[in-house]
């Protein structure tokens, strides 16, 4: 027995159950969506966005994203039992069964949009519950196992918290919003093939048609180069529509600066992995660092 089997047989039974389901809302994710949702809700109002409605935001926002997530495991709870990187999950090791966890899903998903709708507005409910909608329907089902650009055109969904976030404080969805929008749009292709780079022999596996798998290293290397200079090119829009001031142009444009260099760096890079692995940890801290940079600029903003 493994070292993780024996620790969970030794917690106590309701224990173990909440972790297995914690598992299915993959909370290392929906944590760094809750932190962009609220960063945009500073941003849109200037400050501190009123207590009741972000605490109403974040909660309605943590069973959106749990509900994505864990209707995603129930649907590739398949390919989870093939890749190494996903086999301890909670359906894969059977702590959870399949129809307990897709019941789950639609729970915390119904449960979301009638939260947000009553504490917070309708638009933030809508919004909250598309992106379910577009990640399960879009992504899981149309996109995940039939196209390499499956990570480009589903990265919509994991952008729309920034619209949530938007429309709880102002009740709309402005052109600044949808900027914001383009940053976690355009992030994410760098972020998730960096990734796919280090565990490409799990999606081939598993089928899974990850950009590596079916155009090989080097022209994903040069993919995440170029999603990387747009990424930059869209942080300077923010600036040059007025939407952001100084304080965000020279940080966004080091911040990017760094993410351009490390991809740089990677696309020399035949060898080793160490480069994939710098990218992919960077580009976590550099959506955490654009966003607080935004909040302290809008605050500021000269």
């Amino acid at each position: 027995m493994s070292q993780s089997n024996t620790t969970l047989a030794a917690q106590p039974a309701w224990r173990a159950t909440l972790s297995a389901y914690i598992n299915l809302i993959k909370p290392h994710v929906t944590v760094l969506l809750l932190g962009v949702t609220a960063a945009t809700m500073a941003i849109a109002v200037r400050g501190l966005p009123p207590l009741g409605i972000t605490l109403a935001t974040l909660l309605g926002g943590f069973m959106s994203a749990g509900s994505a997530n864990c209707i995603n495991c129930y649907i590739d709870r398949d390919i989870d039992q093939i890749m190494g990187r996903t086999q301890r999950r909670s359906l894969p090791a059977g702590r959870v069964q399949p129809q307990q966890a897709l019941i789950f899903g639609i729970l915390l998903g119904v449960g979301s949009f009638f939260l947000l709708w009553g504490l917070v507005n309708l638009l933030s409910a809508v919004l909250a519950t598309s992106a379910i909608l577009f990640y399960v329907f879009i992504y899981t089902l149309g996109l995940k196992r039939t196209t390499a650009q499956n990570i480009v055109i589903g990265g919509a969904a994991g952008a729309v918290p920034v619209l949530v976030g938007w429309a709880a404080v102002t009740n709309s969805v402005s052109l600044s919003a949808i900027w914001l929008f383009a940053i976690i749009f355009y992030w994410t292709p760098p972020h998730f093939w960096a990734l796919s780079l280090l565990i490409q022999k799990d999606y081939e596996k598993a089928k899974v048609p990850m950009l590596p798998v079916l155009m090989g290293e080097t022209e994903t290397r040069k993919q995440i180069l170029l999603y990387s200079l747009l990424l930059v090119a869209v942080t300077t829009i923010l600036f040059l529509m007025g939407a952001m001031g100084y304080i965000f142009l020279f940080s966004s444009l080091i911040l990017g600066g760094i993410l351009v260099y490390m991809a740089v760096r990677l696309l020399n890079d035949d060898a080793s992995r160490k480069w994939a692995r710098t990218v992919f940890w960077y580009s976590n801290c550099y959506l955490a660092l654009i966003f607080a940079v935004a909040v302290i600029d809008r605050v500021i903003h000269f």
